[in-house]
């Protein structure tokens, strides 16, 4: 018989709810759709692009989906309406174009206006995006333009590579930006007070229920204020140690690569 202790699902997708091929499975979307048709509400919370989580959205029959999208950046309904956008300042953004880093293992990134720029060219990155297809367009930074910054991320070969950055990152820019990381090797810059648990504030707001009637799944340091707000918060057995250790009061369940965030909720919902 199907449960309902919480109104709103809400995931993180990589290292989550996709598969280790960076994909979502068939349980999983079984899961979601048996949810779903009980008018619970699927909140998608990712670091990813709207064109990204959009493409994966239509593998879902279901009518009760939002995405927040590139860390809380962005939020649109499942018809594609943008119902909040959170900018980098461009001069803000203009300058962190410009810093200089480690270029041989390190490269930098935006996300802008639903656009994916970045400045080399870095073949396996195409892993994360098998499903959409959703491709970068190399660029010259210093030539770039810095309008509708969604979000600007380095990504390291190593965690190491990325500490003089984020250190510079903070010196310079103070409280006028929002640091984190969605994967140790991936260092990510917001506008200031962007999170992802300040765009569900945002979605719930709209809502006829709060943050006390949802669960939430991440493994990342991204996901780290979205956990610490819903009534329940999840963490992945693969998820980043660093957020383990932050929120060691959190329940840790299996894998993303055994699809665990559906498993459990067939668990709680009793779902057959």
């Amino acid at each position: 018989m199907f449960s309902l202790p919480f109104r709103a699902v809400i995931s993180d997708l990589d290292g989550t709810l996709l598969n280790a091929n960076h994909m979502i499975g068939q349980f999983t979307i079984e899961t979601l759709e048996k949810l779903a048709k009980h008018n619970i509400d699927i909140i998608l919370a990712t670091g990813r692009n709207y064109i990204d989580v959009s493409s994966i959205l239509t593998k879902i029959n279901t009518n009760h989906a939002v995405m927040i999208t590139s860390n809380g950046a962005r939020v649109h309904n499942l018809q594609g309406e943008r119902l909040l956008a959170n900018n980098v300042p461009e001069q803000i953004a203009l300058e962190i174009m410009q810093l200089p880093f480690d270029q041989e293992n390190v490269c930098f990134n935006t996300y802008q206006d639903d656009g994916w720029f970045i400045n080399k060219d870095v073949p396996q990155l195409s892993k994360f995006h098998q499903d959409s297809g959703f491709q970068y367009q190399v660029v010259d930074f210093k030539k770039h333009h810095a309008s509708g910054v969604e979000k600007l991320f380095f990504i390291g070969r190593t965690p190491q590579d990325l500490l003089a950055i984020e250190h510079q990152l903070e010196n310079q820019f103070h409280d006028q930006i929002t640091l984190t990381y969605s994967l140790p090797n991936c260092l990510e810059i917001m506008n200031k007070n962007v999170s992802k648990a300040t765009a569900l504030l945002e979605v719930l707001a709209k809502r006829d229920y709060g943050v006390e009637q949802c669960i939430a799944f991440g493994d990342g340091m991204n996901d780290l204020e979205m956990l610490s707000i819903v009534k329940k918060g999840c963490i992945m057995h693969n998820a980043d140690q660093r957020l383990k250790s932050h929120l060691p009061q959190l329940e840790q369940i299996g894998s993303n690569q055994h699809e665990a965030v559906a498993s459990y909720l067939r668990a709680i919902f009793a779902i057959n």
